[in-house]
């Protein structure tokens, strides 16, 4: 049993209003993290065709603040799997439409359980990239976890 990459592809459109900002007019990152956690949610489960829960989120970098009534894309996609574990790599942009521009704001990379009805751990297929690109996006996410990886060993050494 396999499934894609692109199956597994999401993504999610939504646009920074009051009750999303700090004090300073901007995301919160609380708002952020909910907003990866759920398109991250939806990639696992396109991918599995079952219902998930997060089982953990590694290093989250905030590069960029997101302001108030900017647009937020959020993008998930499924670069590796365990026998119950998804690992999805999620990235967050700003979008300005007053002005055109884009910037990336925050990325993560989640891992998903695979759930039965039950709530007990259940299979998920393997990954299939059959695609260049979806080999490019898979070897990029594996590149960037691994270097995250790398940079948290220094500090803790």
């Amino acid at each position: 049993m396999t499934a894609t990459l692109a199956e597994s592809h999401t993504e999610m459109t939504e646009i920074v209003l009051p009750n999303d900002t700090n004090t300073h007019g901007r995301a919160l990152g609380g708002a952020v993290l909910h907003w990866m956690d759920v398109c991250g949610a939806i990639a696992a489960m396109r991918f599995a065709n079952e219902k998930v829960v997060t089982a953990s989120m590694e290093h989250v970098d905030f590069k960029s603040p997101i302001d108030l009534g900017e647009v937020v894309v959020v993008e998930a996609y499924v670069y590796g799997t365990g026998t119950t574990s998804i690992e999805v790599n999620v990235e967050v942009r700003a979008e300005n439409p007053q002005q055109d521009t884009e910037r990336d704001t925050t990325s993560s990379f989640f891992t998903f359980v695979a759930v039965d009805d039950d709530g007990d751990p259940t299979m998920v297929p393997d990954l299939d990239c059959p695609t260049e690109a979806e080999r490019r996006l898979r070897d990029a996410a594996l590149d960037d976890r691994q270097t995250q990886f790398e940079r948290l060993v220094e500090r803790m050494a």
